[in-house]
């Protein structure tokens, strides 16, 4: 089992930037044994793929919007997402989700790889 808490969310003006975090509390993994990324949801769309990593730094940005903009980083159980130059299609809710390495079969891209899952922390850019 891997529990996952965000933090780091709230509102911003256009232009201004958030850091969100994510801590992961593992139950028979230890942090090298999972990949983590995160995803996020705008109200009335699907959950997006943002950014994942794994244990070792090795990143993949999975949405183009924010290639440039945003950078996920991660130190052991830690994962981060810097979010600079901020606009208001970055407004949704951020989740945080992991996968064991043994159980990954999927894009580190695609919601349904992940089977951990934290509550989402809310991000809000105003214009």
């Amino acid at each position: 089992q891997v529990y996952l808490v965000e933090s780091g969310g709230g509102s911003v003006q256009a232009g201004g930037s958030l850091r969100l975090s994510c801590v992961a509390s593992a139950s028979g993994y230890t942090y090298s044994h999972y990949y983590m990324a995160w995803f996020r949801q705008a109200p009335g769309e699907e959950r997006e793929g943002v950014a994942a990593a794994n244990y070792d730094g090795v990143s993949t940005y999975c949405a183009d919007s924010v290639k440039g903009r945003f950078t996920i980083s991660r130190d052991k159980n830690m994962l981060y997402l810097q979010m600079n130059s901020l606009k208001p299609e970055d407004t949704a809710m951020y989740y945080c989700a992991a996968v064991p390495r043994a159980l990954r079969s999927g894009d580190l891209c695609v919601e349904i790889t992940y089977n951990f899952w934290g509550q989402g922390t809310q991000v809000t850019v105003s214009s």
